[in-house]
């Protein structure tokens, strides 16, 4: 096993991971973070879970203006990832991603069909959400990479000597600039006068659909879970690996959840990118909460081996956060091939579980980002809403204690033989 990993496995993980694109779509999608926890922050407060608050917050006029926050805030993802994802596309080729940015970013209104009414025009707000999360993708690669074509084959105005840098770098910004946003308005206009569906409805065709068969049923997560753990096990990132992918999916199906809970319908979405982080990757990746909260148990004992005692307090509080890389190096679990079994079963455990009480009823889904960094039980709590999900997290992290504690005493028995020496 440990050589199929490293000869099969750690090739391909490492060429996923350096891949221009996914790093693009990695980091271009990150800039909207605080952006969906600020959001987050104003639905907690226009939904917490105390009878007659939401009905008390409507009654004095507040509920409108939290909603008004959550929608100028978390409903902006699609519109800041046409900008981040090109920006980090053309940096990686040394060029100034900023320009490229912006360049996208109104290459995204382009495309975007507009709504007209008899006081003016408008840009759906769904567009600039969720929904258009998978256009801002293609135009973020797509423009990112064409703009630094330009620059680098020095197809730009250039300024003379003298000419400040900023004012330099909007006049080489023109002919590529130019060139972009043409050739989106050329692709909406004969989109629009064939009568065919706008850019959002094809891309959501083209990549939501596959994607979704993947990343929105039980089967095809438990593959993504153990891709995630075997990257880790081999010293690469899984999280975000895999989330290069799967992250755009995730967030889409969290901002549906979102908007179907403030406009009072069923939640339509278990797999959201809260539901991965709160519920299966307790404690980071591998669910480590298990693992540290069994080395911190047998620390307290008093002939456990040295080295227990010093793993305990590096690990157990980071992964109480959600924090595992000193977990990950310290142990370690990199490599150790004695861990690696249960570093796959216990997030795939934690999946099947709360998948089983979401489906069937038992406990409300997800419709607000917490943070992935907050603890578990006060996590659950504000990702639903509900104290049912703090129990849920609080059973999933009973069952991988559970899981990992006969490899911690395994473990822990060869650290005492190495100090016996």
């Amino acid at each position: 096993m440990d050589k199929f990993l490293q000869e099969k496995l750690m090739p391909v993980a490492i060429k996923l991971g350096n891949n221009k694109g996914l790093v693009a779509i990695r980091d271009g999608i990150t800039l909207a973070v605080p952006l969906l926890l600020i959001g987050s922050l104003f639905m907690v407060i226009a939904s917490f879970p105390v009878p007659g608050w939401e009905a008390y917050l409507t009654k004095i006029g507040v509920s409108t203006y939290l909603w008004k926050g959550v929608d100028s805030s978390f409903g902006l993802i699609g519109l800041v990832a046409s900008f981040g994802i090109a920006y980090y596309m053309s940096r990686q080729y040394k060029v100034d991603g900023i320009p490229s940015g912006i360049i996208s970013l109104a290459a995204f209104i382009t495309v975007t069909p507009f709504l007209t009414t008899k006081t003016g025009n408008g840009v759906p707000t769904a567009f600039l959400a969720s929904q258009g999360l998978f256009v801002a993708i293609i135009l973020g690669l797509v423009n990112g990479y064409i703009y630094q074509w330009f620059i680098n084959h020095n197809v730009q105005i250039k300024m003379p000597d003298g000419v400040p840098p900023a004012v330099s770098k909007s006049f080489s910004a023109i002919i590529p600039g130019a060139v972009i946003i043409t050739g989106w308005l050329l692709v909406y206009a004969l989109l629009a006068s064939l009568k065919l569906p706008n850019l959002h409805a094809v891309a959501q065709t083209v990549l939501g659909k596959p994607l979704g068969l993947l990343g929105n049923n039980l089967f095809g997560l438990m593959i993504l879970v153990a891709l995630n753990s075997s990257f880790w096990f081999v010293g690469l990132h899984g999280g975000n690996v895999v989330n290069a992918v799967m992250k755009p999916l995730w967030l889409s199906n969290l901002d549906a959840n979102k908007v179907a809970y403030q406009a009072g319908e069923k939640l339509p979405h278990i797999f959201t990118s809260v539901f991965m982080d709160n519920f299966v990757f307790i404690g980071g990746g591998g669910a480590t909460i298990g693992l540290v909260l069994a080395i911190g148990y047998l620390a307290k004992k008093k002939k456990s081996s040295k080295q227990i005692k010093t793993l305990a307090p590096i690990t157990v509080v980071p992964g109480l956060f959600n924090i595992n890389e000193p977990t990950m190096f310290g142990v370690p679990i990199v490599l150790n091939i004695l861990l690696l079994f249960p570093f796959i079963l216990a997030p795939i455990a934690n999946l099947i579980v709360a998948w089983s009480s979401m489906v069937s009823g038992l406990v409300p889904l997800t419709y607000t980002d917490p943070g992935w960094t907050t603890p578990p039980i006060i996590s659950g709590l504000l990702a639903t809403g509900s104290f049912k999900a703090s129990i849920l997290q609080a059973v999933l992290i009973v069952i991988d204690i559970l899981i990992y504690i006969p490899f911690v005493i395994a473990i822990e028995k060869r650290f005492k033989a190495e100090e016996n020496q």
